[in-house]
């Protein structure tokens, strides 16, 4: 039987980004290659997806592979493109009959035509799907989310339009990776480091921030609720007062 969760459903954040680090270290630690981590590491993914969906999470957005990752060696990139090919090849079904609904962002014409190709018949496969919307993050990287906004809104106004006075936080936000899901408010990190290293830099701007030493092929339920039991006891201001949000609750700021 699934134990019920603890964090009462009022405090449950609505969209979870989480950055998983640490596969490579997990590796090395027990003198394995790095790709045996990243393996390794994909049963955490179904671990925190299968927490998710009992907890009633709507949106969990998990950074996969960032835009500077392409650097790393060629060996262990090769090592990533198949695991993520052969988890779509296997995880798609299951994730449509639990209502998953599948979403990339990022610069996905960097990878190869077959993976391309794989992705968006994840998503079409999964489009009617809503439990909960997994969004892979993949060769994304959030000042390139910014850039192509910028450059979205640039093409608009020589087009007329829009006019340039009429951009603000709206229609930035609007032309953002993500526009149609509520921001983020919960960031987790496995790994050690305290950092975003260039993820949903604009999406984070109100997100509660929370790290873990734990490597990412280690998490556990346990962990994820200490997250979660955290951001309950939270209070998110804003930019408000304490006292301003006991006399006005607007729904932009609930959690």
């Amino acid at each position: 039987m699934t134990a019920m969760p603890t964090t009462p459903a009022r405090n449950v954040p609505r969209h979870i980004a989480v950055i998983m680090d640490g596969n490579g270290r997990w590796a090395e630690r027990r003198r394995r290659p790095r790709a045996i981590g990243h393996r390794a590491g994909a049963r955490a993914v179904n671990l925190c997806i299968d927490f998710c969906l009992e907890h009633g999470v709507q949106a969990l957005t998990l950074f996969a592979f960032s835009s500077e990752n392409w650097g790393r060696p060629e060996e262990e990139v090769g090592a990533l493109m198949r695991l993520f090919l052969n988890a779509l090849d296997r995880e798609v079904d299951e994730l449509e009959r639990r209502g998953v609904r599948v979403r990339f962002i990022g610069e996905r014409g960097r990878f190869k035509q077959q993976l391309q190709q794989r992705m968006a018949a994840a998503e079409a496969q999964t489009a009617a799907a809503s439990h909960m919307t997994l969004v892979i993050a993949a060769s994304y990287g959030g000042r390139q989310d910014i850039a192509q906004a910028a450059r979205a809104l640039a093409m608009d106004v020589a087009a007329g339009i829009l006019r340039a006075e009429e951009i603000d936080e709206t229609a930035v936000a609007a032309r953002m990776a993500l526009a149609d899901l509520p921001p983020p408010d919960l960031f987790i990190r496995t790994g050690g480091d305290q950092r975003i290293s260039n993820f949903l830099l604009w999406q984070l701007a109100y997100t509660e921030l929370w790290f873990t030493d734990l490597l990412w092929p280690e998490l556990d339920t346990a962990t994820l609720q200490r997250a979660l039991d955290d951001f309950a006891s939270r209070e998110r201001r804003f930019g408000l007062t304490s006292a301003q949000l006991t006399d006005a609750n607007p729904e932009h700021l609930s959690a």
